[in-house]
């Protein structure tokens, strides 16, 4: 029934102008405003018929037999889809992008500017996921002794990302013991990630005997991502969550504060952003984030992968209201991604 009701491009030109109407004014829409938008000579009754076709194909719904209609969760997903993909960036948008990033010295500033920029114009969340650590590209590890026998490990990523944990291995090491460790893997493993120099190192143990299987069993234990553990304080920035709050769409209290919860929780975010690096869109469009809160029906997540050294790092994107400017959001993200990879390419 839905994919009838958009055959026709008319029907489709309708629907569009309604989701852009509704994300304007945030008010039921009426046939006679779509009237006077549309670029076609069409009488109100003609248009009355179209949007009775897209309320029964789940398009549409009215929430008041006196009111317009609404669009639903599938208006949205068709619009960001068939409609805001299509768009591009506003040559203001992208000089002002632009001069944000450009504007960051050092990996940290310019994380902080991306996730500025990504709330600004989802009116939501501005969000950026570190790698997990097993995907972290290492350039250069450190290890020091401390006097109680812990070990403090720093994993140093290009562009001088660091990573640093305080582990008590099992059997006591010295410090020779490290400073050969980190050397071994400084010499070896530089640009690689914790995850293939793990199976690296297992494949060496697991072959011929070599002189560097001591030093092999070392960093096995040393560097090993299960080990070192992800802290989600350090994989997540957030911005913008009073703009969430201020949302019409969570005027629900007991919504708004379980939402506010589970951004706070970090991990359910950390999830769905990293799942998004799999999808093979180069901007991943989700209507509806059930994931994440009861009150996920309500928002948007629009996301796409960055990359660090011809590797893809981490994700980044905006959780906003389903009421979103989404021709604006989808080419931000994309075009913030793009830049964001390239600043953290050249720190």
């Amino acid at each position: 029934m839905r994919d009838t009701a958009l055959q026709e491009r008319r029907n489709r030109q309708i629907l569009a102008d309604i989701v852009r109407t509704y994300i304007e004014t945030g008010e039921p829409v009426s046939s006679r405003v779509i009237s006077m938008r549309f670029e076609e000579s069409l009488s109100t009754a003609t248009i009355r018929n179209v949007m009775a076709d897209l309320e029964d194909a789940g398009l549409l719904y009215q929430p008041h037999t006196s009111a317009g209609r609404v669009p639903t969760a599938a208006a949205y997903r068709f619009f960001a889809q068939e409609i805001a993909s299509q768009a591009t960036l506003s040559i203001e948008d992208r000089e002002w992008i632009g001069r944000e990033l450009a504007a960051g010295n050092n990996p940290v500033e310019i994380t902080e500017r991306a996730g500025h920029i990504l709330a600004e114009v989802s009116n939501g969340l501005g969000i950026i996921v570190s790698p997990p650590l097993s995907k972290t590209v290492l350039e250069h590890t450190r290890m020091w002794l401390l006097p109680d026998g812990r070990v403090v490990v720093v994993l140093i990523s290009p562009g001088g990302a660091t990573r640093d944990k305080v582990l008590r291995p099992l059997r006591p090491f010295t410090q020779t013991e490290l400073d050969e460790t980190a050397e071994f893997l400084n010499r070896h493993y530089s640009g690689w990630t914790l995850e293939a120099i793990r199976s690296d190192l297992l494949l060496r143990l697991a072959g011929e005997r070599e002189r560097y299987e001591v030093i092999a069993k070392r960093a096995l234990v040393l560097c090993d991502p299960a080990v070192l553990g992800d802290d989600p304080s350090r994989l997540l920035y957030v911005e913008g969550a009073a703009q969430m709050a201020a949302a019409t769409e969570f005027a629900d209290q007991a919504q708004l504060r379980e939402l506010l919860a589970a951004i706070e929780e970090k991990h359910r975010l950390i999830a769905v952003l990293n799942a998004c690096i799999e999808t093979p869109e180069p901007v991943h469009v989700q209507i509806g984030v059930k994931e994440i809160s009861q009150a996920g029906d309500k928002l948007a997540l629009i996301s796409a992968p960055y990359m660090s050294h011809d590797q893809a790092q981490g994700s980044l994107g905006v959780l906003g209201p389903t009421r979103m400017h989404y021709e604006r959001a989808i080419n931000a993200v994309a075009y913030v991604a793009q830049l964001f990879s390239e600043a953290l390419n050249k720190t």
